[in-house]
Order: structure tokens, then sequence, then C-alpha cells
């Protein structure tokens, strides 16, 4: 096919495969084949003729940093602030200029990190996280229950807690080769020095990685060892 050859198809799903109008479908000619007329095909349409085809997915993703660093709402703490805009304009900057997303492989495309941090605007707009006791393995519906068992119903709304586990994993999707890992951060980790906030949020950046890492390493054919050695030095820069 010549390089701006382009082809468009009317089709739909039918009970017994795929069915392609061609009265409404398209061949674009291309501007280095002049010989090649554009035409739509002269042909009765083929509804009604279905034929029994699989379409195939295309999984050709361009290379790209695969550590995608997010935030689930924009709000914080004051002394967090200067962290977050670090953050998202000098670390996200080099994550793209040095990660080497050509060496680990093409089976994962994205790994979302969502940073979600306590906020107080005021009474009626505010979230204090309350980091739950890993080894009891909560789920969502055990939270509030363990909450109420830690602070009043008072306490709970004049504060704005949230009982949270510090990291949630979702799926792999193979389809877009996604997962996304959520990271909550409480208010004390905002009333620590900037460097000791940038140190944690390190911390805890990695080991979403790493984790990420063990329950995939099994699954896809993918450099975890290498990309998670990337990450860490990129990491340590910016925190040195």
């Amino acid at each position: 096919m010549y390089l701006s050859e382009k082809k468009e198809a009317v089709w739909s799903n039918r009970k017994n495969g795929i069915a392609i109008d061609f009265e409404r479908s398209y061949f674009h000619e291309s501007p280095d084949a002049p010989s090649m007329k554009e035409e739509n095909a002269d042909k009765p349409s083929l509804i009604g003729n279905v034929q029994s085809l699989k379409l195939c997915n295309q999984r050709n993703w361009i290379p790209k940093n695969p550590i995608c660093l997010t935030r689930g709402i924009a709000n914080c703490y004051e002394n967090s602030r200067a962290v977050i805009e670090s953050m998202e304009q000098e670390l996200k900057p080099e994550l793209n200029r040095r990660m080497r997303p050509e060496l680990y492989g093409n089976a994962v495309n994205e790994i979302i990190l969502n940073c979600s941090f306590s906020f107080y605007d005021n009474y009626h707009c505010k979230t204090n996280y309350i980091i739950a006791d890993e080894t009891l393995k909560l789920r969502q519906k055990d939270f509030y229950p363990v909450l109420l068992s830690m602070f009043s119903e008072k306490g709970i709304e004049d504060n704005g807690y949230y009982l949270r586990n510090r990291f949630s994993y979702g799926p792999f999707r193979s389809d877009t080769g996604t997962t996304r890992v959520g990271i909550v951060f409480e208010k004390e980790f905002s009333e620590q020095p900037h460097q000791k906030q940038k140190q944690l949020l390190c911390k805890y950046l990695i080991h979403a990685v790493q984790q990420v890492a063990k329950r995939l390493c099994r699954k896809t054919d993918y450099n975890f060892s290498l990309l998670t050695d990337d990450f860490r030095s990129i990491l340590q820069d910016w925190c040195g």
C-alpha cells in the first residue's frame, strides 16, 4: 500500500459474522500512485451477504514512558503544594526524557500511579485519609465500620475522615496494556518538611511499581527489572 492510501468501510456486526456495505465503502487514491483513481466499488451492497470473519486488533503502541503520574483531585494542604508542583513540573518531564520504553517490551503500555492527597479547604470541602492497617486486608465495605471503631460519627464528619488502604491495585487490561494503582496520603504526610515528603513519595511510588511487577511478571513478557531500576534512579535524582 502506498503511503497515503486510505480505505473507508461501512460495516456492522451480524449474528453470523461481519456485513460490509460496498456502496458506502471507498478507496482513496494516493498522490504517489496517480494511476489509481478514487472510487467506490461498483458492486451491489453486501448487506445480507454476511461473512464469518474476525476483525483483528492492532496493538502497535508507540514506545513512551510507561509510568504515568496523575492526581485524583487537585486539592492538597498548602505545605504539600511545592512538592506536588515539583512532581508535576520536574519529575514527570524527567520520566518522559529518561525512561527507556523501547528496552522494556511491548506488553505494557501504561502504569498509572494516581495520587490522592488529604486536604481541608473548609468545613464543607475536606478529605483527611486515615491509612488502614494493611495486615487487615480491608475491603470497601469494611472501611466505615472500622473507622467508627476509631472515631465518633461527629469526629468523622467534622474532620472529613476516610479510612483507606495506602495502595489499591486495579486489574491489568491486556487490550490496552494498562493498569492503575491508587495511592493515598494522610494529613501527617503534608506536615513533614518538603524533603521528607519527597522521600516518602518516592518510597510509595517505587513500592507501587514493584508490586505491579510482582503481579504481572509471570503473565507478561516485559522487562520490569530494567523499568524498576530506571524509575528508582530517576526518583533518587529528584529526591536528591
